[in-house]
């Protein structure tokens, strides 16, 4: 054997990664399709995809692949599957979808999970579930239960966008721990299934599927979806996670004190904890992390920003389809703090840290006479920085030590701005990886299918490319103009919440 192979499922594209054993270096990638999948926004608030679209783009993808490396599929030893956490996909009992999927973005369930978090009792779900059921993949079904019962009635199992390719993969309907905990499912006090939360919704426990090992010989390719995808029939799934989880697993984060960080459609920070603590306010999130334990429990503590590459996708197409290298050219023409032009990055959906308040973006101090091209797109740069840094503060408060991050080189880290800022802001060392989440889920497969004998051995062939550390003058720059954005912001908070 000398391959494994890689899927990401983003909830704009999906991607492929092959990676060869013996160096551990990825040797050919594929994205499918060439321009941003839609999301179906039927009503405000709502994000929705078809999970048949992902599928279709998987094999895009892997058609791709083969096009452009040639490799042999008898030569695969194994696939491994990361995707977008949080979406709710339905199957009947024939495995039809449906319904679109319900994204990690759509905000329908919020009033449902706050109440639940106030009627189950605030203190029992931060001391059980560790987080509000708030707009997580339960609420979404509970949602369902209440508005579109005729097919809530039809639903044999959920699962989520990653279980959901597997089942296209193997015909297995299967889950993970960390993917329940994910969708708020999970007991991290009793180490099992969420019954409290389900009763309280009228949500059978038989709607979940089977519970595999994230690391695991978890199916095998069937026949029709070999053919399908020009691969080999019995080539073992062995590896599946949630997109944050498993960005963290593919930058060798595992441990208690280490933390991974991306900034792709939405941004993230995520820490390893070995205690079982939460936020009272339920700002920042907990997950079962990949390689935890019931004998030796490992969480990952998650901030989430929703608009990140997105307002940066926005903002590309509002300043005239520039490249993003250009865009990111431009903002380095500005000054630190872009002369007091501050950017709020919402507008995509419920912002966990705001409390699952639906924010609208907004910018601020623009001066006709002052401001240009390029101090808008640095203030929208910075902005998402302060955000993240504002989540990283929440994060330190309930105990996770962030003093060195870990990225991939890629998205918004691409941006010489964005990097300087992050590393000032926050006050933290930044090492930059040449990885992918693809990669990680290709790396995950080697663990699971046995390829590689420990994770150790899996990472041998991952590649540091830089370290970047704070300057004092440009941190002080940088911190000016973070509490004029942190005021800002407690001020339209305030505001907003006064108009409600």
């Amino acid at each position: 054997m000398k391959y494994l192979l890689g899927y990401d499922i983003g909830s704009s594209s999906i991607k492929a990664s092959l990676l060869d054993i013996a160096t551990g270096r990825c040797v050919a990638a594929a994205t499918s399709p060439s321009t941003e999948m839609e999301m179906a926004v039927p009503q405000p608030g709502w994000a929705e995809q078809r999970p048949e679209r992902w599928w279709q783009e998987v094999i895009n993808a892997t058609h791709k692949l083969q096009a452009s490396y040639g490799f042999d599929a008898t030569l695969l030893a194994g696939i491994g599957i990361t995707y977008q956490m949080h979406g709710l996909v339905l199957l009947d009992r024939a495995g039809h979808v449906l319904r679109p999927a319900i994204i990690w973005c759509d905000s329908r369930a919020v009033e449902i999970g706050n109440e639940a978090f106030t009627n189950l009792g605030e203190e029992f779900c931060l001391e059980n579930f560790l987080n509000s059921p708030g707009n997580f993949t339960a609420s979404k079904l509970k949602w369902v239960r209440e508005n579109e019962p005729e097919i809530y009635a039809q639903i044999h199992k959920i699962q989520l966008p990653g279980d959901y390719l597997a089942y296209q993969l193997t015909g297995e309907m299967q889950t993970t721990v960390s993917g329940l905990s994910e969708g708020v499912f999970w007991n991290f006090k009793q180490q099992a299934i969420a019954q409290e939360l389900l009763d309280y919704y009228g949500i059978s426990a038989d709607l979940l599927p089977e519970v595999v090992d994230t690391f695991a010989v978890q199916g095998r390719l069937t026949a029709e979806a070999a053919q399908t995808l020009g691969l080999a029939a019995g080539t073992p799934i062995a590896y599946r996670a949630g997109d944050q989880p498993n960005n963290a697993f593919s930058l060798n984060v595992l441990n208690a004190g280490e933390v991974a960080a991306t900034g792709g459609t939405s941004g993230v920070v995520y820490g390893i904890n070995e205690t079982a603590t939460a936020d009272p306010r339920s700002r920042v999130n907990s997950f079962v992390h990949v390689n935890s334990t019931r004998e030796q429990p490992k969480n990952g503590v998650l901030m989430c920003l929703n608009g990140t590459g997105i307002l940066n996708s926005w903002l590309r197409k509002a300043v005239g389809n520039l490249p993003y290298d250009q865009m990111n050219t431009l903002a380095a023409q500005a000054p630190v703090g872009a002369a007091g032009l501050l950017f709020l990055p919402f507008g995509n959906g419920a912002e966990r840290i705001l409390e699952n308040r639906p924010a609208a973006a907004s910018l601020h101090g623009l001066q006709f006479n002052i401001h240009g091209q390029a101090h808008l797109i640095r203030a929208a740069q910075e902005g998402i920085v302060y955000a993240l840094n504002y989540g990283m503060d929440i994060m330190r408060a309930a105990g996770v030590r962030v003093q060195t991050v870990r990225a991939g080189h890629a998205n918004m880290f691409l941006s010489p701005v964005f990097r300087e800022a992050f590393v000032n802001c926050g006050n933290v060392t930044l090492e930059l990886y040449d990885t992918d989440a693809a990669q990680g889920a290709a790396r995950g497969a080697g663990i699971g299918a046995g390829v590689y004998a420990s994770p150790k051995e899996a990472f041998n062939g991952l590649a540091r490319i830089s370290t970047l550390e704070p300057t004092p003058t440009l941190q002080a720059q940088y911190q000016a103009a973070y509490n004029d954005w942190k005021l800002l912001l407690e001020r339209e908070t305030h505001r907003e919440f006064l108009l409600a």
